[in-house]
């Protein structure tokens, strides 16, 4: 373990969650998200990180505090895992893979290295709560932007045939492992979106953010079989109104409303 540390801090007055998205795509470490404010940590300099951050910031005219320290190391990655517990999400149980498991539930295991894909974070537990109340043994899914790869194996653990997408290849290789870990398996996989899927589904997930589930909203329906259902996610209820109006062509089974963040679940119409 180095002697030292960096630990970045960035607060932004307005479009928090397109920071987050950029700053999990810079950084691969653990990122704490305390009242608006974002908190990455790494043995490695990052200054070209809050370089990168300011420059959008400065792009999208959006005032962004930014501060980057050099601190003593004091083992914050233990002190980060310790702060990490399991959570039950209806027949699911996840946990790290330093707590047991849970006989009676189904049986999840995730080391997270981020809020997101964890479990903890409002949208990943309400697409948990959508997967297990809506998604039926032996269904074709497609999660989109899979990220850790959780509700991909939430459904796996389903008996589901799973195809997993992502625009970033680590995620997919992240994916991969955490697969393994869980002893289940998916069908298909590749670096990209629906858009480029070749078949339809009983299922898809999409967990992103507001402005990409508008912007793909047609491909995702597309990727739907008759009377399948749709799951989306990552949406601040302040965007609510307009995902929503990429979607009236669905039937809307469930809102899912969890402090700021909002979850739907959709069927696709007899054609």
């Amino acid at each position: 373990m180095s002697e030292y540390y960096y630990e970045l801090t960035i607060k932004p007055m307005k479009n928090y969650e397109l920071f987050l998205e950029l700053l999990t795509s810079l950084t691969n470490q653990a990122i704490e998200e305390d009242n608006g404010t974002l908190i990455a940590r790494s043995e490695e300099d990052l200054s070209n990180v809050e370089f990168g951050i300011t420059q959008f910031a400065q792009a999208l005219d959006t005032e962004c505090e930014t501060k980057c320290e050099k601190k003593e190391n004091i083992d914050w990655i233990k002190q980060y895992q310790e702060s990490v517990k399991s959570v039950e999400i209806g027949n699911f149980f996840i946990r790290p893979s330093w707590e047991e498991k849970k006989e009676e539930k189904i049986d999840i295991i995730i080391d997270p290295a981020l809020s997101f894909g964890s479990g903890h974070h409002e949208t990943t537990s309400s697409c948990v709560q959508a997967i297990d109340t809506y998604v039926n043994e032996g269904s074709t899914v497609l999660d989109v932007g899979t990220g850790s790869g959780i509700l991909a194996i939430a459904a796996a653990k389903k008996s589901c045939k799973v195809d997993i997408c992502d625009t970033d290849e680590v995620c997919i290789t992240d994916t991969i492992s955490n697969f393994k870990l869980n002893n289940v398996s998916f069908d298909g996989s590749w670096i990209g979106s629906a858009n480029s899927a070749s078949k339809k589904y009983d299922v898809v997930i999409a967990n992103i953010v507001a402005d990409v589930l508008t912007m793909i909203a047609s491909d995702l329906k597309k990727c739907l079989n008759e009377n399948g259902i749709l799951i989306i996610s990552g949406i601040l209820d302040k965007h609510i109104d307009r995902v929503k109006n990429k979607f009236k062509d669905l039937e809307q089974l469930e809102l899912i409303h969890k402090n700021e963040w909002v979850s739907v679940v959709y069927k696709n119409k007899e054609s």
